[in-house]
C-alpha cells in the first residue's frame, strides 16, 4: 500500500484549489456569454421592428408593400453585417432566430439570460419548434427545457427531437412529404484544393447511397486495394456521379478509378483560369477553379487539356490592355464583360461571396448620370446588392484598380477590392 507524503497531500490540496479556480471562472465566462446572447437576439430582433416600422419611408414606393419590408429587412442586415464583416447571411439567419426565441420561447429566452443555458441549448430548441404547430408549443417547451438545463447540446439535439416527435399533432407522413420538397446538393470550398458536397435528401435514399458506397469500397478493398476504406468510399461516389461505376462493375472488374482518372469524365461547364507558363509546364503557378479558388497547376493543365466542355482561359503574364468603349453604347460587350468578371471573381458588395458569372455588371456611375461602360466604372453586383446600392442611404464610390468604396445609412464606410491575381 502506497502511503500518501504530506508533500503529496499539500500538491494534490494545491491542485484541487486551482482546479475549482479554473472551474469557477470557466463556468462564469459561459455565463457572461450566454447574457450577451441573449442581448444580441433583443437587438436583432429590435432592428427587425425597426425595418419593417420604416420600410416604407426607406424604401421607393415603386416596389409592393411586401417587398417594401423585405428590401428594409435586407437593407438593415448588410449594414449589420458589413459593421463586423459577418456574412449577410449569416445576419438574416440570426434575425430569424432572435425573432422566433422571443417570439415564440420567450421561457427559452429566460433561461438564457440568466446564464443556465447556452445559445447552442436555445438553437437547438427554435429549430425543432420552428415546425411544431401553436397548439403543441407549451407542451413540448415544458418538457424540453429542463431538458436543456441539465444536459449538453449535442445531447438535447437527440432528447428535443424525440420529445417534438412525441407531441407533434401532425402525422409524420405529412412532415416528411413537405419536408422533401427542400431536398438540394450544396458545395462548400475546403483548403488545399478539396471541398465537399452536402445531399440533403430522404434518410432512405441518403441510406441508400451510403450503403452503395460502402458496398464497392469492400470490393474494391477485398481486391486488394491499399486505399484507406473512407478514401475508397469517396472514390466510389466520385465514381458512380461521373463515370456510372456501380458496386455490380467493381464485382467484375474490382479497382475503382482514383479520382485522377474520375476528372476526366467531367462534363459540367466550368470556368477555369490557367496562367499560360503553366500551361507550357515551365511554372507552378496555380490555376484559379471558378467557385473555389486555387488549385494545384498539374490539375489545372490536365483539366483545360482533357476536358473540352471547360472554358479555358489562358492569362499571359504581362498586365492587359484596360478595355473600354466609352459613351458609344450602355451594353457591355463580351470581352469586356470577361475582363470585369475575372478581375472581380465575386459580387463586390463586402462580405457577399456570390460568383461573378451570375452577377449583374452595374455601372458604378449610372449611365443616365455620364457612366462610361468600362472597367474603371464596372463592377460585379448579385441582384440583391444591385438593387440595394439604390435605396436611400446607400453610397458607392468606384475608385482605382477596381477599389469600391461604400457607405451604409449608418454613415459607416466600407472598402473591397479585387481579389489579386494568384500568379
Amino acid at each position: 500500500m502506497t502511503e500518501t507524503t504530506p508533500t503529496a497531500t499539500r500538491a494534490g490540496d494545491e491542485y484541487a484549489a486551482q482546479l475549482a479556480e479554473f472551474s469557477d471562472e470557466w463556468t462564469e465566462i459561459h455565463r457572461q456569454q450566454a447574457v450577451l446572447d441573449a442581448r444580441k437576439a433583443r437587438l436583432l430582433a429590435r432592428s427587425a421592428t425597426y425595418a419593417d416600422a420604416f420600410a416604407d419611408a426607406t424604401v421607393p414606393a415603386i416596389f409592393p408593400p411586401a417587398e417594401r419590408r423585405a428590401l428594409s429587412r435586407r437593407s438593415t442586415c448588410a449594414a449589420l453585417a458589413m459593421a463586423t464583416r459577418t456574412p449577410e447571411r449569416t445576419i438574416q439567419r440570426a434575425t430569424n432566430d432572435a425573432e422566433r426565441l422571443i417570439n415564440d420561447a420567450p421561457v427559452v429566452l429566460a433561461s438564457l439570460e440568466a446564464g443556465r443555458i447556452s445559445a447552442r441549448h436555445a438553437q437547438v430548441i427554435t429549430d425543432q419548434l420552428c415546425d411544431v404547430p401553436t397548439a403543441g408549443r407549451a407542451a413540448f417547451l415544458d418538457q424540453v427545457l429542463p431538458e436543456a438545463e441539465r444536459m449538453t447540446a449535442a445531447g438535447l439535439k437527440s432528447r428535443a427531437r424525440v420529445l417534438r416527435e412525441r407531441l407533434h399533432p401532425e402525422s409524420i407522413t405529412a412532415r416528411a412529404t413537405r419536408s422533401e420538397a427542400d431536398r438540394r446538393v450544396e458545395f462548400e470550398p475546403a483548403a488545399d484544393g478539396m471541398a465537399w458536397v452536402h445531399l440533403f435528401t430522404t434518410a432512405p435514399i441518403a441510406q441508400g447511397i451510403a450503403e452503395r458506397v460502402e458496398a464497392a469500397a469492400a470490393e474494391s478493398r477485398k481486391a486488394g486495394d491499399t486505399r484507406t476504406c473512407a478514401q475508397l468510399q469517396a472514390d466510389a461516389l466520385a465514381a458512380l456521379a461521373l463515370t456510372g461505376v456501380t458496386p455490380e462493375d467493381v464485382m467484375y472488374s474490382p479497382v475503382l478509378p482514383h479520382p485522377i482518372e474520375v476528372q476526366e469524365h467531367i462534363k459540367p461547364t466550368v470556368q477555369i483560369t490557367v496562367p499560360a507558363l503553366t500551361m507550357a509546364g515551365v511554372s507552378d503557378a496555380p490555376g484559379m477553379l471558378d467557385g473555389y479558388g486555387p488549385i494545384d497547376p498539374e490539375t489545372a493543365a490536365r483539366i483545360a487539356v482533357n476536358a473540352p466542355s471547360f472554358m479555358r482561359i489562358l492569362v499571359q503574364p504581362e498586365t492587359g490592355a484596360v478595355l473600354s468603349v466609352g459613351r458609344n453604347q450602355y451594353r457591355v460587350p463580351a470581352d469586356l464583360q470577361r475582363a470585369v468578371r475575372l478581375r472581380d471573381g465575386t459580387c463586390r458588395a463586402p462580405g457577399c461571396g456570390r460568383r461573378a458569372r451570375v452577377c449583374d455588371l452595374d455601372h458604378s456611375v449610372a449611365w443616365e448620370d455620364g457612366g462610361t461602360t468600362d472597367v474603371g466604372n464596372l463592377a460585379c453586383l448579385c441582384r440583391h446588392h444591385h438593387r440595394m446600392k439604390h435605396l436611400p442611404g446607400w453610397n458607392l464610390e468606384h475608385g482605382p484598380a477596381g477599389v469600391l468604396d461604400w457607405t451604409t445609412p449608418d454613415g459607416k464606410r466600407h472598402r473591397t477590392e479585387p481579389d489579386p491575381a494568384p500568379f
